[in-house]
């Protein structure tokens, strides 16, 4: 495989052939993650991602020449995310014309070309249909680039939060199947990959949205890859209780995060919104003693759902939102029972009739 894109053959074919090199990316990959095939085998991606002694990292190698031509040489006005790990742009890839996200890194991360191509090896390999799929990469000198699908919905903020007027919200069974969709997502990173995967920052910007409105984690990675991790992470009003005591993340951590999120799912509020009154600006502060009385959980939906949801469901999904909140994590559900809880919520009349049909 390819390390750096402008090498010469004979360079390739030393990073090849180093031991130091293969040792090294054996190594990163196999802390990194291993699969559990099914539930059942775990699969070492240490073992498979390193045959014949080659820096295996899937996924198509781009030049810097080819992204920077699909970004107009990275125009600001292309600019669709600015994280803590980098800006991603929007692009079309000049030979298939395909729409792709360029996240080009941040270059004060310092990071060697053999532990870039490890996390591209592990970010290949953390494949599901509500994970955004990594396509390729590009190692250019010091350039640090990840090359996504693109998600023509922009991400779940974009259509839950500050709304302008004349957007319409989403409906109900829409809210709930995205919830779905990231929780299972947020599953398999806790309990398909293995080590567990700790997204540390979970939220609804992270949770993006295709052409269906089909939800696709993203912002997670080989840095996100412990199970319990003590790196600065997170973002205030989404970071569980324990972090701001121990400064530790895991992924009852994640559970919490979720819990946010499905809240404001059901509410339509942001975790911190600086523009209500005091006692409103956090929005877990304002609705726990809401989620106390089961008369007062009308005061927590959103009203641009203008009551058209099933009561049951309302009580239901603000229960999970309620264990999800547990100040204790020990407290709190796993990611899987999250799943379970939400299955009934999101699927629709036809699928319950079906359903119904099937049993008698």
């Amino acid at each position: 495989m390819r390390s750096v894109l402008k090498a010469s053959k004979s360079s390739l074919q030393q990073i090849k052939s180093s031991k130091y090199i293969n040792a090294a990316v054996s190594s990163a990959v196999s802390r990194s993650v291993s699969l559990n095939a099914g539930g059942k085998k775990q699969r070492n991606i240490g073992e498979s991602g390193m045959k014949r002694g080659g820096i295996v990292a899937p996924g198509k190698v781009f030049t810097f020449q080819e992204l920077a031509s699909a970004t107009e040489n990275f125009n600001p006005d292309l600019l669709v995310g600015d994280g803590g790990f980098g800006r991603v742009y929007k692009g079309r890839l000049k030979t298939t014309k395909q729409v792709v996200a360029v996240k080009q890194l941040d270059r004060n991360r310092d990071q060697e070309t053999t532990e870039f191509l490890a996390e591209v090896l592990a970010l290949s390999l953390i494949q599901h249909p509500n994970l955004v799929n990594l396509i390729g990469y590009c190692a250019d000198g010091r350039q640090r680039i990840l090359v996504y699908e693109y998600m023509p919905n922009g991400s779940l903020d974009d259509h839950l939060l500050d709304l302008c007027p004349n957007k319409k919200g989403l409906d109900w069974l829409t809210r709930m199947q995205i919830a779905r969709g990231a929780a299972r997502g947020l599953e398999y990173l806790h309990d398909t990959a293995c080590p567990p995967i700790v997204f540390r920052d979970f939220k609804a910007s992270n949770i993006l949205l295709d052409e269906k409105f089909n939800p696709k984690l993203s912002g997670f990675g080989p840095d996100e890859q412990d199970n319990v991790s003590t790196r600065v992470m997170g973002t205030y009003g989404y970071a569980a209780p324990e972090y701001a005591q121990t400064g530790k993340l895991t992924t009852k951590s994640d559970v919490y995060s979720f819990g946010v999120v499905l809240l404001e799912i059901i509410s339509g509020r942001r975790a911190i919104d600086s523009k209500k009154p005091p006692h409103e600006e956090n929005l877990v502060a304002w609705a726990k003693p809401l989620l106390k009385e089961r008369s007062k959980f009308t005061l927590i939906v959103d009203p641009l759902l203008k009551g058209e949801f099933p009561m049951k469901g309302l009580h239901q999904g603000l229960a999970v939102v309620a264990m999800c909140l547990q100040d204790e994590a020990s407290t709190r559900p796993l990611i899987e029972d999250v799943v379970t809880a939400l299955e009934h919520l999101a699927i629709t009349t036809e699928e319950v009739a079906a359903e119904t049909n099937a049993e008698m």
